[in-house]
């Protein structure tokens, strides 16, 4: 079948809106009628070129934040049929490796090929002039129709928006994450959120749900001041030295209990910055992405030993899609989650550039793609 997507053929170079030729279901995989996609600073990364990969050799299909419905189901696929609604979840679950048979789905062993833009087989499903062409995390929701690993669907309850659902395939499930299963946020905690955007929005309110007293948002827009207040920010500063000095103000000097970096692109000097504003024994944990090449870090070693300060890395937010995705979606049905209040602003596919000009603009807390059929 012919299907239209926002492809990239090489680092640095802009979106091409292109008809692509699309396989139907192999073994295992589902046929998706993508509704919605969130516009993502991850694409951007791969557009830069920040996690390597196999562009200008192989294109692709941008697009991992996505929700549809199943139109066709491909053999040997079991618990999904025609119709249902599903979201992506741009790391897929297995449910046969080590990582996800001990719980840590977000670490699944098919992660290894997400940005080789194969299917799990290591073939390809969709073309353009017949060159192969990849779709991102095997997900690839710029696009109309995507023919998807069963590994990388969660069903969900049809009543819930497509165009709100989708935003838990990446952005808030990792920042909600991020604070409840990475940061393990308590009742009583200081929290700092540096970046309120879509991952910032969801780890703002994780922070919340899990009882947190003070949860600092940082972010250079001011206008962000009123959505992460909203979402749960008891403060909201526009620079790392207001935090720094308010944070001590907040805790008699003790410091905050986790820093959590949900910026655009993270940089090693924020490290440094984090654990200033940690407490002894508090952690910084690194969920925003730096380019696969920036190896500099800057910080205190001898200071992260003496006060035992901890740095984590956070993938996905520790999530397990599962049953995370699900669970959030009743959090939102109930109102304990926003995810309306996070969609800034929709999009079509041949809008793409502007959407993500708006991203890095700093106008959208986040953007949504959402398709015509």
């Amino acid at each position: 079948m012919k299907t239209k997507a926002a492809v990239l053929f090489e680092f640095g170079a802009p979106w091409s809106i292109e008809e692509v030729d699309l396989d139907p279901p192999a073994e295992g995989e589902v046929l998706v009628a993508w509704e919605a996609s969130g516009l993502c600073h991850s694409d951007e990364h791969l557009r830069l070129g920040d996690f390597g990969g196999p562009i200008p050799e192989v294109a692709m299909i941008g697009g991992h934040e996505g929700a549809g419905r199943i139109v066709e189901v491909g053999p040997g696929v079991r618990g999904l049929k025609e119709g249902d609604h599903v979201v992506a979840s741009f790391i897929p679950a297995c449910g046969r490796c080590r990582f996800c048979a001990t719980g840590q789905s977000n670490l699944c062993d098919l992660g290894a090929l997400l940005m080789t833009g194969t299917q799990p087989d290591g073939t390809f499903r969709r073309r353009v002039n017949s060159k192969n062409v990849g779709a991102m995390s095997f997900v690839g929701s710029f696009s109309q129709y995507g023919s998807i690993p069963e590994a990388s669907v969660v069903k969900i309850d049809d009543d819930i928006p497509l165009a709100r659902a989708c935003l838990l395939g990446c952005g808030i499930t990792t920042g909600w994450g991020s604070a409840v299963n990475t940061a393990a946020v308590e009742p009583g905690d200081t929290v700092v959120v540096w970046g309120c955007g879509g991952i910032g929005s969801g780890a703002i309110q994780g922070a919340r749900v899990a009882g947190a007293e003070h949860i600092v948002a940082i972010d250079l827009v001011e206008s962000k001041r009123e959505k992460a207040m909203q979402f749960g920010a008891t403060h909201f500063v526009t620079s790392v030295e207001e935090a720094t000095a308010l944070v001590a103000e907040l805790t008699r000097g003790v410091m905050a209990d986790s820093v959590i970096l949900t910026v655009g692109v993270l940089r090693g000097t924020m490290i440094e910055e984090g654990l200033n504003m940690t407490r002894k024994g508090g952690a910084v944990v690194m969920t925003a992405i730096a380019p696969i090449t920036d190896q500099a870090v800057t910080m205190s070693m001898g200071a992260a030993t003496l006060f035992q300060k901890r740095v984590l890395g956070s993938l996905y937010g520790e999530a397990n899609p599962r049953a995370d995705i699900p669970r959030l979606l009743r959090l939102y049905r109930n109102g304990q989650l926003l995810l309306d209040e996070v969609v800034t602003a929709e999009y079509k596919l041949e809008d793409i550039t502007a959407g993500y000009d708006d991203m890095l603009s700093g106008r959208n807390i986040r953007g949504v793609m959402v398709h015509q059929h």
